[in-house]
C-alpha cells in the first residue's frame, strides 16, 4: 500500500523508498511490453506518480518531498535495478517537475499547478527552441531531441534562446506549455533505453505568457529551500551516477545468479560458470569496483548538500567533480555489464535477454552529455589553475 505525499513527511528516503517497494512487480512487469513498444507504460508512469517519485524534487510549498541529493540517489538507483526505462523517465520526469516549480513566477505555477494539482511534465534542456518577444509573453518556435516520458507528460519545460535586442546576444529561457501544444515525431528507434520514448517534440509560433518562462542566467529561486541553489550540473549529474550504479547492479547480480547453475563446455565434464576462476574474480572485483564508485558518488553529493545547507554556493571544481563522478560511474558501470555480457554466455545475445538489455542501456546512457569524458578535460583544467573552464563543456 502506497504512503500519501505530504509535505509534512520529515523522511522522504524512508517513504519514497517503501513506495517504490510497493510498486517493484507493476514496474517489472513492464519491462518486456515498453521495449517493444518503445515508450514507458502508462502502468509504470502511474506507478512513479502514485510513489511520490516524480514529485521528489518538486518544492515542498507545492506539495513535493525536496529531497536532498543523496535520497534522490538512492530512489533512481533502486529504481535501475528494476527498471532502467522507468528510472530513465523518472528522473526526467522529477526535474521536469522541480525546476519550473523552483523558477516559474507564481502566474506560471498558478497555470502549471493549477487547483494545487501537480502534473506530469517532461524536460528538454538543450537550447532547440528560438523566442521573439511579443505583449505579454514570447513567440516560440522549435524541435527537441529525446523527449523521455513525453507520452505521458502534460506539461512541456524547454529551453530556447531569446533576442532581446539586436546587439546583445541572445539570452538562454526556460519555457513552460501545456504538452497539448506539442507535435510528438515517432523517431524513438535506437538501441537501447526502448522503453524510455524520448521521441522528438516541435512546436511551432506558439505563445508563452511571460509568467511561463524565466531566464536561466539571471531568475533566482522563488520557493524551496537550499536545494534549487545547487545550479547546472550540481542539480542532475546525480541522476546518471545513479542510473549507472543501478543498472550495475541489476546485471551483476543476474550473472551472480547465472553462475551459479549455467555450465560451459561439451559433455560430462563441462563446468559450471562458478567454479571458474575467471568468473569468480569477474564478481569479486566488480563488486568492489561497483562499490567504490557509489561511494564516491554518494560522499561528493553529500558535500554538495553540506555546502547548501550551510549557505554556501556549489563552486567550479566541485561542480566538475559531481558530474565528472557522473560519468566515472557510467564507465564502471559499462566495464561491469560488458564483462558480465560475455561470461553470461550465447544465450546474452538474443532479444529479450536481460544481459543484452543492460548492455544495451548503459551504452545509449553513455551517449548523454552530462557523462561526456569532457568533464574531466574540465576538471583537469581546474586543478592545474586554468580559469578558461566550462563546467558543461
Amino acid at each position: 500500500m502506497l504512503h500519501e505525499v505530504s509535505d509534512s513527511q520529515s523522511n522522504a528516503r524512508e517513504l519514497l523508498l517503501g513506495n517504490i517497494d510497493a510498486v517493484r512487480d507493476i514496474l517489472a512487469a513492464q519491462v518486456a511490453g515498453e521495449e517493444a513498444s518503445g515508450q514507458l507504460s502508462r502502468e509504470s508512469s502511474d506507478a512513479l506518480y502514485n510513489a511520490g517519485v516524480l514529485q521528489m524534487k518538486l518544492p515542498g510549498v507545492l506539495g513535493g518531498h525536496e529531497a536532498d541529493l543523496v535520497t534522490q540517489f538512492e530512489v533512481l538507483e533502486k529504481l535501475a535495478t528494476i527498471n532502467p526505462a522507468a528510472a530513465w523517465c523518472a528522473m526526467v520526469g522529477a526535474t521536469s517537475l522541480g525546476m519550473p516549480g523552483a523558477f516559474l513566477p507564481d502566474g506560471g505555477i498558478d497555470r502549471m499547478f493549477a487547483g494545487g494539482r501537480i502534473p506530469r511534465g517532461a524536460i528538454l534542456i538543450m537550447p532547440s527552441g528560438k523566442a521573439v518577444p511579443e505583449s505579454g509573453g514570447y513567440r516560440l518556435s522549435g524541435r527537441w531531441a529525446f523527449a523521455s516520458g513525453v507520452h505521458h507528460a502534460e506539461w512541456i519545460s524547454a529551453h530556447g534562446l531569446v533576442q532581446e535586442s539586436g546587439d546583445a546576444p541572445p539570452r538562454l529561457y526556460m519555457f513552460a506549455f501545456p504538452a497539448a501544444e506539442i507535435t510528438i515525431h515517432d523517431n524513438w528507434d535506437v538501441l537501447g533505453l526502448r522503453g524510455t520514448g524520448s521521441c522528438d517534440i516541435s512546436v511551432d509560433n506558439i505563445f508563452v505568457p511571460a509568467d511561463c518562462a524565466w531566464d536561466v542566467e539571471a531568475q533566482p529561486p522563488q520557493r524551496g529551500g537550499p536545494l534549487y541553489r545547487l545550479g547546472i550540473p550540481a542539480f542532475v549529474a546525480y541522476e546518471h551516477a545513479a542510473f549507472a550504479t543501478g543498472i550495475a547492479r541489476r546485471a551483476l547480480d543476474t550473472v551472480t545468479e547465472l553462475a551459479k547453475t549455467k555450465k560451459r563446455g561439451y559433455g560430462p565434464g563441462a563446468k559450471a560458470l562458478a567454479e571458474r576462476e575467471s568468473v569468480q574474480r569477474l564478481i569479486g572485483h566488480s563488486e568492489l569496483k561497483l562499490r567504490s564508485a557509489r561511494s564516491l558518488a554518494v560522499d561528493l553529493n553529500q558535500q554538495a548538500m553540506d555546502v547548501i545547507n550551510a549557505g554556501g554556493n556549489i563552486d567550479p571544481e566541485l561542480a566538475l567533480e559531481l558530474r565528472s563522478t557522473a560519468v566515472y560511474c557510467t564507465e564502471v558501470a559499462g566495464e561491469i555489464i560488458t564483462d558480465a555480457f560475455r561470461y553470461a554466455g550465447a544465450s546474452s545475445i538474443y532479444e529479450g535477454n536481460e544481459m543484452q538489455r543492460c548492455l544495451r542501456d548503459i551504452n545509449v546512457a553513455a551517449q548523454h552529455l552530462m557523462v561526456s569524458t569532457s568533464a574531466y578535460e574540465q576538471l583537469g583544467k581546474v586543478r592545474l589553475g586554468s580559469g578558461d573552464v566550462e563546467i558543461m563543456g
